[in-house]
């Protein structure tokens, strides 16, 4: 179990500014330890490591998996590295697939750091891609569904507001762990997306993280909610298309595939 009650005053104190420190963990004080995700674990671990205030503490990668600011961050030195990977061809694009990353990292940072192996190639990620694909559906009021923890979908939210997208409507599915993301079952992810995007104030529907399995649910789900739907992946890989000079429409893609970029 996770300690929530505890002994004496003074550790109930360290337990309770712990759990402040940790949110996904304080929302969850009743679970068993089992029914946590990987990643909660991970923080569980950690937390119960520094409860006793020890002098030195030996870690191992702790974060690993973890969506953080710092993790995402360590992707913008990889960048050239992982470019460099590439065969030798002419790219006309080049898709930077994270979108928290994107955010953390900056849309115009990573352009660069692509040119720094491949000048003048296009690039384009799931932030800027998003951004296209709203205008391109002529769609302002944008819902937003996630499946990052609250620090992240803040300074998701707020970027993307400041980018000129308006939304007025978000959930989350508040999984810290990258891993189990990518488990979260499309028939989930539609149940989410249809009560989101049932909301009145808002004309269509984002899903963001590239680990979420929306694309080949898209049309079925834009047919049930009668709005348009996109992802992180769904609009990187149509910009990518449109920037590429491939303008005709797909079926089965949804209403994005057959627009073309404003």
């Amino acid at each position: 179990m996770i300690v929530h009650e505890c002994a004496d005053a003074s550790l109930e104190i360290e337990c309770g500014t712990l759990l402040g420190q940790y949110p996904s963990l304080a929302a969850k004080k009743n679970r068993r330890a089992s029914a946590l995700s990987g990643g909660e674990r991970q923080l569980l671990s950690l937390a119960r490591a520094l409860i006793s205030e020890p002098s030195i503490l030996l870690l191992d990668e702790p974060s690993a998996g973890l969506f953080t600011p710092a993790n995402l961050m360590k992707m913008s030195d990889e960048i050239p590295g992982t470019v460099g990977l590439l065969p030798d061809v002419a790219f006309d694009v080049i898709g930077f697939a994270c979108t928290s990353g994107s955010l953390v990292i900056g849309e115009e940072r990573i352009t660069e750091r692509v040119h720094e192996v491949l000048p003048g190639v296009k690039v384009t990620n799931p932030v800027t891609a998003a951004r296209a694909a709203m205008e391109a559906l002529g769609a302002r009021r944008i819902a937003l569904l996630t499946p990052y923890m609250p620090e992240i979908n803040h300074s998701l939210r707020a970027s993307l507001m400041a980018r000129g997208m308006d939304i007025p409507v978000m959930g989350s599915f508040h999984e810290p762990d990258d891993n189990r993301v990518a488990r979260i079952t499309p028939a989930s992810i539609e149940r989410a997306i249809l009560e989101l995007g049932s909301s009145d104030e808002c004309d269509a529907l984002f899903v963001s993280c590239t680990s979420m399995r929306v694309t080949r649910i898209v049309a079925q789900v834009e047919a049930k909610l009668r709005k348009p739907v996109t992802s992180s992946n769904h609009a990187l890989a149509w910009h990518m298309l449109r920037l590429a000079g491939y303008d005709q429409p797909m079926r089965g893609l949804g209403r994005l595939f057959s627009s073309p970029a404003a």
